[in-house]
């Protein structure tokens, strides 16, 4: 079934645009066909790292944000990406509202996938409880615990929201830790994940921080496998 999925989290910074490039990546390396959007209008990631599937669109211009249904209905076979900018939520689930998209999507056969990518912090946990309190049960919810941001999630854990997801059929996916310099490295040279493990030339990485890539983007590999993207 063809889906689409958008990668939120609504906080700048807690890392939906790793998540949406992993993904992006990991369509390519199982040669799922994809499209994808960037809604970053200032330096959006998939525009730069996987520019030739990516093109940009304007949340709150409903002819431009209608595009992202529109590409799937007509070609069923592939999945769509959605890298969310921050501060976008309200646009988004506006868009839902007034355009019936969970109905629209039911009747066409698609999927609906929401990615709520989250720190250790206390705004992340608000604004799940917040999604989990307004998410339509026709969106199929992935929460992204992004250890790179914090491995303690003693707020999450300690909040309920947890349970509340997985009753509302909610998987989860944590974002392995990539050392830090190594990650600034790939950004800076402006590296897709594929590059970063097999470029040798110029300021590449060296050989064991490309294996170190390559084992944290198999591990990130694995858990998709386990949710069926």
């Amino acid at each position: 079934m063809s889906g689409i999925h958008f990668i939120g989290g609504e906080k700048g910074g807690v890392g939906k645009s790793v998540v949406a490039r992993i993904l992006a990546q990991y369509m390519i390396d199982k040669a799922i066909p994809f499209r994808a959007f960037d809604s970053d209008k200032s330096h959006g990631a998939l525009l730069r790292y996987y520019a030739d599937y990516a093109s940009p669109v304007v949340l709150d211009v409903y002819e431009n944000v209608d595009a992202v249904l529109e590409t799937v209905a007509q070609e069923p076979e592939q999945r769509v990406l959605v890298d969310l900018a921050a501060q976008t939520y309200d646009q988004l689930w506006k868009w839902f509202a007034d355009s019936a998209v969970v109905d629209v999507a039911q009747e066409l056969g698609i999927d609906l996938h929401y990615w709520h990518v989250m720190d250790a912090g206390a705004d992340s946990v608000r604004l799940l409880e917040q999604l989990l309190n307004e998410n339509e049960s026709g969106i199929k919810l992935v929460v992204v615990l992004n250890d790179i941001r914090g491995d303690k999630f003693e707020l999450f854990e300690k909040s309920g929201l947890r349970e509340r997801a997985i009753g509302r059929g909610a998987q989860f996916v944590h974002l392995r830790r990539l050392p830090d310099v190594t990650m600034r490295k790939i950004d800076d040279n402006g590296s897709s994940f594929w590059s970063a493990i097999n470029n040798t030339e110029g300021h590449a990485l060296g050989l064991l921080e490309r294996q170190r890539v390559k084992v944290w983007i198999n591990r990130m590999y694995c858990e998709l496998d386990q949710i069926e993207v």
